[in-house]
């Protein structure tokens, strides 16, 4: 048997960055408390979620790895406390901008950097004119606890990187995120949508999914989102182990045997009895086939 305990933590953001990596060094020490080996923050939890807005002013909130305050803050905490933590941050590389996340082995070593491939753009969400799109791939670190993919708010919401990430050998998925009311027609609630996607990846790819997400209502002038959390964790068969509610700054904590979950994975076939000669359609923007 090869247990693990993973964490997804939720909360609301400032902008005062020290308050935010207080706050959110204070899920982590819980989650740890309770026995959690991975914990997941949320996306871009250093400040509010800026991309409501375009503002040139907000450029200046991009950093290199060797520069963000949340890396350097979220390296020690690693080593002290022996836990995996995949950090986002607003990364800055030369003229270069990205979403990115930071692989925090247990013992407080960078692994890489995951770049947000997906990037969206629309009301309220308007993240094209603030990061270019990732180049580095889907990516897949062996760390301390297991083999892990990390994808970041929007790739959630594409099939392909889940299937991707498990294809690569990951054994957990986690997604840290950002979404909640739609600022032109608040009556528009995608909670249950969002996590039905994700569900869908655990259940397809038999493979626990650890989301998390904001809470708080979060106003840049005329626009205002109010975030939902609603963060959890899914087993498997895209069952949720654990959920939080859309107003609480919380930590879940779940269990999975991953030795288990392998035998799983090959005892269904799923990946078995892929085709992937047939699946170079995928690889289209028009769907038709080209040779």
């Amino acid at each position: 048997m090869r247990k693990v305990k993973v964490a997804a933590t939720q909360m609301s953001c400032s902008w005062t960055i020290d308050e935010n990596l207080r706050k959110a060094e204070a899920l982590v020490r819980e989650a740890a408390a309770k026995g959690a080996q991975i914990i997941l923050l949320q996306e871009l939890f250093e400040t509010p979620y800026f991309c409501q807005k375009e503002k040139t002013e907000y450029y200046t909130l991009a950093h290199s790895i060797e520069e963000s305050r949340a890396v350097a803050h979220f390296k020690k905490l690693a080593g002290e406390l022996g836990v995996v933590l995949p950090i986002s941050f607003y990364e800055r590389k030369n003229n270069a901008l990205y979403n990115a996340m930071a692989m925090i082995d247990a013992d407080g070593t960078v692994l890489g950097i995951y770049r947000k491939s997906h990037i969206p753009d629309g009301p309220g969400y308007e993240e094209k004119f603030y990061f270019n799109p990732g180049d580095t791939g889907f990516k897949v670190w062996r760390t301390r606890f297991g083999k892990i993919g990390v994808g970041i708010c929007w790739d959630q919401w594409f099939p392909e990187s889940a299937r991707c990430m498990t294809l690569m050998g990951a054994e957990l998925l986690f997604y840290p995120t950002a979404i909640g009311t739609e600022p032109y027609d608040t009556s528009i609630d995608s909670k249950d949508h969002w996590q039905a996607c994700m569900l869908g990846h655990a259940a397809s790819n038999l493979i626990p999914v650890i989301a998390s997400n904001r809470v708080g209502t979060e106003t840049d002038e005329d626009s205002q989102i109010t975030f939902y959390g609603s963060s959890f964790i899914a087993g498997p068969q895209g069952n949720k182990r654990c959920e939080a509610d859309r107003t609480s700054e919380t930590v879940l904590v779940a269990e999975f045997d991953l030795d288990k979950l392998q035998e799983q994975r090959f005892e269904w076939g799923i990946f078995r009895d892929r085709r992937p000669e047939l699946y170079r359609i995928l690889t289209s923007n028009d769907g038709e086939h080209r040779i």
